[in-house]
Order: structure tokens, then C-alpha cells, then sequence
């Protein structure tokens, strides 16, 4: 039960940045906390995995801000945030030992539910109580990089 907690929380994170948890997951391989020897995901414990995770994550991190960006809950930010949130779960399943099924569909509800509920609450702080989108938008960085590191750290 305590696995679907924490793949549901890493997948709320990947609904505020879809990639920024894939990275973090990466790193978490890389500090010992997540163990893929020996599976089908050795790959992310690679230095070239959490090289190419890490500067996508921070190609996001950055186009987020830009104008022309779509909104996370048109159909390719969304569909993106599905795929990320139910592969981290996967993840934390695999590197677990226990079934893949269950984790992997937490994750993809975490990602749905962090999608809406970011998008609905970075809509208010910037509409409603007239905050820069810029901050809201950094601050938003900030809590899903260090929600994410804190979420794997535990796990």
C-alpha cells in the first residue's frame, strides 16, 4: 500500500513538470535510493540516462515560461504527464520488487490529478490574486524539484 502513496505523489509531480521527475528518478538511482541492477530499467542507473533526463528536464523547466507554451492540460502535455507519471510508477515498482500493475496505474492518476490541480491553482495565483505568472511559475519549479527529491528520498 505504501508503494501506491509515494508512486501517486511522484506521478502528482510529474503533472507539474513531466520531465522533472523522470530526472529526479534518474538521480535517485544514482545516490542509491532507487536499485535497477539487474532489470529491465538498468538504464536509468547509466550516467548517459541521467545526462540526457536531466537536461530535458531543464530544456522544461525553461520553455514552461515562454509565452507560446500550451497549457499542461492540452492533449500533449497531458498525454506526456500520463506517460511520465505511469513510467515513474512503473519505476518505483520495479525497483521495489513487486508488481508493476498497480504502481504504474498510481502514477498515471497522480499525474492526471497534479495536471489539473496545478494548472487550476497556477490559473488562480496569477487571475485571481494577480501574482507575476513568472513567479508563480518558478515557485511552481521549486516545489516539484524539491517535492520530487523528497518524495524519493523517503521511498
Amino acid at each position: 500500500m505504501t508503494i501506491l502513496i509515494f508512486c501517486f505523489l511522484i506521478g502528482a509531480v510529474t503533472g507539474l513538470r513531466s520531465l522533472t521527475p523522470a530526472a529526479i528518478v534518474c538521480w535517485a538511482a544514482r545516490f542509491g535510493w532507487l536499485h535497477f541492477s539487474g532489470t529491465h530499467l538498468a538504464f536509468i542507473d547509466r550516467p548517459a540516462t541521467l545526462v540526457v533526463f536531466t537536461l530535458l528536464a531543464i530544456v522544461e523547466l525553461i520553455t514552461d515560461k515562454l509565452p507560446m507554451t500550451p497549457a499542461r492540460t492540452s492533449a500533449p502535455g497531458l498525454t506526456a504527464r500520463i506517460v511520465f507519471g505511469g513510467c515513474c510508477g512503473a519505476a518505483l515498482s520495479v525497483s521495489a520488487g513487486v508488481a508493476l500493475v498497480a504502481p504504474l496505474l498510481a502514477g498515471v492518476i497522480g499525474a492526471v490529478s497534479g495536471t489539473f490541480a496545478g494548472y487550476n491553482i497556477r490559473h488562480a495565483l496569477v487571475n485571481r490574486a494577480h501574482l507575476p505568472d513568472l513567479l508563480v511559475a518558478l515557485v511552481e519549479d521549486l516545489i516539484a524539484i524539491g517535492s520530487g527529491f523528497l518524495i524519493l528520498s523517503h521511498f
